[in-house]
């Protein structure tokens, strides 16, 4: 039997928060795209930064969450289970993104870079020093500003990050500069766990715990929300003929 690993009940609220706010950007996608509200989501800062943030808050909780696992001496056959229902999810994501939009499919959304992403981290994060975790992960988080080449333009390489023009897709999160918001997050996250640890593993207030149920389901709600949110639309839509 595998030995289940304590949750932090604050990290899974902060998971919480962020998959609420994620469906409320993608409910207003949807209403956009319905026609029911009229905004340039792609390209307005309002939404553009709000994606940003969201992301980032995403992989932070995956840095975070994957710096408390090692800690707490995760399995690498417990990690594959994770790993694996992530990358099963990704190819999903995929395929009905194709279905829905053939022009602009998500070939590496959020969850194919967290996929890779988690398996550079689960690696190499355990065989970093703390003090060189974050000049690091500082780097990686600027790189794609100080160089770009074409070759990384195409669908076969876009996922590295170092593109010259954004891909036409619905989301797209490249290792780079993602992968370092991921291991600065795994750098607190050990610094946390030996010095604050009380900042992580303190009593969540009672209103919070909500939240926090929902963070430790997210990615079955990553899964479910857009099909349910996109079919009651639909359902309005029809009935408003």
């Amino acid at each position: 039997m595998i030995a289940a690993i304590p949750r932090y009940s604050r990290i899974d609220a902060l998971r919480g928060f962020a998959i609420v706010w994620m469906a409320l950007f993608h409910f207003s996608f949807d209403l956009n795209h319905f026609g029911w509200l009229v905004q340039d989501l792609y390209r307005d800062p309002f939404w553009t930064l709000q994606r940003s943030a969201i992301v980032s808050l995403f992989l932070f909780c995956a840095g975070i969450g994957q710096a408390m696992a090692i800690e707490q001496g995760q399995s690498w056959r417990r990690f594959w289970q994770r790993w694996a229902q992530v990358a099963a999810c990704a190819l999903l994501v995929s395929a009905g993104s194709w279905w829905m939009f053939p022009h602009s499919w998500i070939s590496f959304g959020v969850l194919h870079g967290m996929a890779l992403m988690l398996l550079i981290l689960r690696w190499a994060g355990p065989r970093l020093p703390l003090r060189v975790c974050w000049p690091v992960g500082l780097a990686l988080l600027l790189a794609p500003r100080f160089w770009s080449h074409a070759f990384f333009d195409t669908r076969w390489t876009n996922w590295v990050g170092l593109i010259t023009q954004k891909p036409v897709t619905e989301d797209y999160v490249p290792i780079l500069p993602w992968l370092g918001v991921m291991l600065l997050a795994f750098a607190l996250g050990r610094w946390v766990i030996v010095r604050r640890p009380q900042l992580i593993s303190g009593a969540l207030p009672a209103f919070l715990s909500p939240l926090a149920l929902l963070g430790r389901w997210s990615l079955s709600f990553y899964m479910l929300h857009q099909p349910v949110l996109i079919g009651l639309l639909a359902l309005a839509a029809t009935m408003r003929r």
